[in-house]
């Protein structure tokens, strides 16, 4: 994805796009119409900066970069043709580690990006345009791929991981060991979530264009999962613990307006009938559900000390719940349930 083919008919980049050379077709724009016609996403686009072989690119590398025939022939009136014919709410940028960003010439495009483009009232960039500006700038940092502290950052932040461990790309050569777990790709979500990121999950087409089996099933769990627990995920905010004080395997998210605090349970307990949670503090109006069960409420006593709570779960029969990995609490009315 860093070799300069364009997936729309790029007039910077003749006879190597997807309308001249592959499936003569527009395939940007198949998608951006898709999505929008058919789905209430957002619809956003990512593009690499630079090229591995392109010739005008390896000339200013071979300048150290003092001259821009790459940046100012291709690469930045390529990203503009882009924005200007699709219209996505996110460019996320990429490819931009080896300059700086006075090469890209980075913020003489994020100013027409946010003065002059059509979507300048409502498009967001990531931090990738240029070697020194990881962490430091955009709407949202990416930081390095895989990036997840594990704490919480307050500027917005994203963490784009892979379900192939090793690669972004299909490996016919791969073995079922270098696929994440479903209950591996939850721990990352579960994770970013609660420390206030956003979960990018990539998954690597085969040559025909096709999803294979291995990534569909995780991408098919994961929806299933969502399906129970979703309003702690895309309704949610970090709350004021995002790792449990006592409980390594358990992870918060609150939801806006204060009522509620989620409780992510990575691995069921053994040998137990009782959850140990130390960072609510509760009160008489506190209660707790467990999500995809019955509905019923679980029993649950005040814990040692000023905070925490025991959950009683000898009631609950793992093999009726409705998720099968990263079981969630909802807990209402707990005296410092806002974030």
């Amino acid at each position: 994805h860093h070799e300069g083919y364009a997936m729309w008919p790029s007039t910077y980049s003749f006879n190597w796009n997807s309308m001249d050379v592959g499936p003569k077709r527009d395939l940007v724009g198949e998608l951006a119409t898709a999505i929008r016609n058919r789905t209430n996403l957002v619809f956003g686009l990512y593009y690499s900066l630079f090229e591995w072989f392109n010739p005008l690119y390896l000339r200013d590398k071979s300048n150290n970069f003092t001259t821009q025939y790459y940046s100012k022939t291709k690469a930045i009136p390529e990203l503009k043709e882009a924005v200007e014919i699709y219209k996505p709410e996110i460019v996320w940028s990429d490819g931009e580690w080896e300059p700086r960003d006075t090469y890209w010439d980075s913020t003489g495009f994020l100013a027409w990006l946010y003065n002059d483009s059509p979507v300048k009232e409502t498009v967001v960039v990531n931090d990738r345009w240029g070697s020194e500006l990881l962490c430091k700038h955009g709407d949202f940092y990416t930081c390095l791929d895989r990036y997840n502290p594990g704490i919480l950052i307050e500027h917005k932040w994203e963490n784009c991981f892979t379900i192939d461990k090793s690669s972004w790309a299909y490996r016919p050569i791969a073995n079922i060991e270098d696929y994440m777990t479903i209950e591996e790709v939850l721990k990352q979500v579960v994770t970013t979530i609660s420390t206030g990121g956003n979960a990018l999950i990539n998954v690597g087409p085969n040559m025909h264009g096709k999803i294979p089996p291995i990534f569909q099933e995780r991408l098919r769990q994961m929806g299933s999962w969502l399906k129970v627990n979703g309003e702690g995920i895309y309704g949610s905010i970090p709350w004021k613990y995002q790792n449990d004080t006592i409980n390594s395997d358990v992870w918060y998210t609150s939801s806006h307006d204060g009522r509620f605090v989620y409780a992510f349970l990575l691995i069921w307990p053994k040998n137990t009938t009782e959850i140990i949670l130390g960072a609510p503090l509760s009160s008489s109006s506190t209660v707790v559900r467990l999500l995809g069960s019955n509905g019923d409420l679980l029993s649950w006593r005040v814990a040692s000390g000023t905070r925490g709570i025991v959950i009683d779960v000898s009631q609950v029969d793992l093999h009726l719940l409705q998720s099968r990995w990263a079981w969630r609490n909802c807990r209402k009315g707990t005296n410092d349930a806002s974030s």
